[in-house]
């Protein structure tokens, strides 16, 4: 049987209805974020150790070294990145939340619309985010690393504290995770009818100084890691724009043969 989207619920439901089904998702949806809060800071450990993998290889062998200068700052961390695994462990459930308080209230070719966006916010988030840990934290780590040495007759050693190097940690795999989510926005824009493909094309120039701009800022300031953001980002742009050219080919044949289905019925 055929996946059918249906449209409008026939049903009216009162104010009082939305407020306690909307209680009803956000209980669910922090009940998931709890469970998985309290999985992940049981094996606050071994996700730590994940996200310090980075640094560790950065170092030469058997001379990595992360300290902490607070009695609770380790423990704050683990809570943190409790915290901040929990999220994309319990998203599918709070995305899925959303959409089941949202979609009764769209027409059908509205939640056809939307739910393609939905599904591709994860996905690409992901990959920002995969592409900061494999690729810029370890090439910007070790770039970080090269200022090591002797200055004035002083030995300059790198000695990262837990707190900061997490925060660091979080601050690239968010704004990588972020910015790969830019077809996503324009994508939305354009399906809104707020800016036309035509519009992006022209502002092409502007797009790529704001690229390279966006990259400049989130990442270390050596030019390989800005490099390695700003190229991805351009091709994403680039490919937001092959997806409105197939979207605007679709919607022009679908207008075409709406007069004539119209036409077929009268007669």
């Amino acid at each position: 049987m055929a996946l059918k989207i249906k449209d409008l619920d026939d049903t009216q439901a009162p104010l009082l209805d939305h407020l306690v089904e909307l209680r009803t998702r956000l209980v669910r949806a922090v009940a998931a974020l709890f469970v998985a809060f309290g999985v992940c800071f049981y094996f606050a450990d071994e996700i730590l150790g994940f996200l310090v993998k980075p640094l560790n290889d950065a170092f030469p062998e058997g001379e990595g070294t992360l300290i902490f200068t607070q009695l609770y700052e380790v423990f704050f961390v683990e809570l943190k990145v409790s915290l901040f695994a929990a999220f994309f462990i319990s998203f599918p459930i709070i995305a899925n939340q959303m959409w089941a308080f949202v979609a009764p209230g769209l027409y059908a070719k509205e939640k056809k619309a939307f739910l393609p966006f939905l599904l591709a916010t994860p996905v690409l988030f992901t990959a920002g985010g995969a592409l900061a840990y494999y690729v810029v934290m370890p090439t910007a780590f070790r770039w970080f690393l090269g200022f090591e040495g002797n200055v004035g007759g002083l030995d300059v050693e790198a000695l990262p504290s837990a707190g900061n190097y997490l925060g660091l940690a979080m601050q690239f795999i968010l704004a990588f995770g972020v910015s790969f989510l830019l077809p996503v926005l324009l994508l939305l824009l354009n399906r809104a009818g707020i800016v036309t493909r035509e519009q992006f094309a022209k502002a092409r120039r502007y797009v790529i100084v704001g690229v390279v701009a966006l990259a400049a800022i989130v990442t270390p300031p050596d030019p390989g890691s800005q490099l390695i953001l700003a190229a991805p980002l351009y091709i994403l742009f680039e490919g937001s724009m092959l997806l409105m050219w197939f979207s605007d080919r679709k919607q022009k044949a679908d207008d075409a043969d709406a007069p004539a289905a119209t036409t077929e019925t009268a007669d």
